[in-house]
């Protein structure tokens, strides 16, 4: 039932993400799609952590290079998906309220990102391996 309960959590966070990034552009005031490119980090920012986690099999060490390494190119792929609608305000591509609209819908979806992690990422027997 938690699974259930979950899985219906983060697809309600996803879709409420994309309704702010997809207002951010389409509404009539603003009328600018350049907030899309967006879309391109939060389909890689899952990445280098899955790849690091296939690698890596002892999950016990206090230090683990490879990890590490995953955690910090994540944290600048999130960084540059925060600042690229900043630097398309200030160079006056789109207006500032359409970049509001962005930031919040960049703070639902990588929260949701992180959610999906921290329920699916355990090694029980349900992992999001099997996705």
């Amino acid at each position: 039932l938690f699974l259930v309960v979950a899985l219906i959590s983060l697809s309600f966070g996803g879709a409420v993400g994309l309704m702010f990034l997809m207002l951010g552009c389409a509404l009539p005031q603003y009328n600018q799609y350049w907030p899309l490119f967006v879309l391109f980090f939060y389909v890689l920012s899952p990445i280098p952590y899955c790849i690091a986690r296939r690698l890596v099999d002892d999950t016990d060490a206090t230090s683990n290079a490879c990890k590490e390494l995953a955690i910090f190119l994540t944290t600048g792929i999130v960084v540059s998906a925060f600042g690229l609608p900043i630097v398309f305000a200030r160079a006056e591509l789109i207006y500032w309220g359409a970049c509001a609209l962005v930031l919040t819908g960049n703070t639902v979806i990588f929260a949701t990102i992180l959610g999906f992690f921290l329920v699916f990422g355990s090694n029980d027997d349900f992992s999001w391996q099997q996705w």
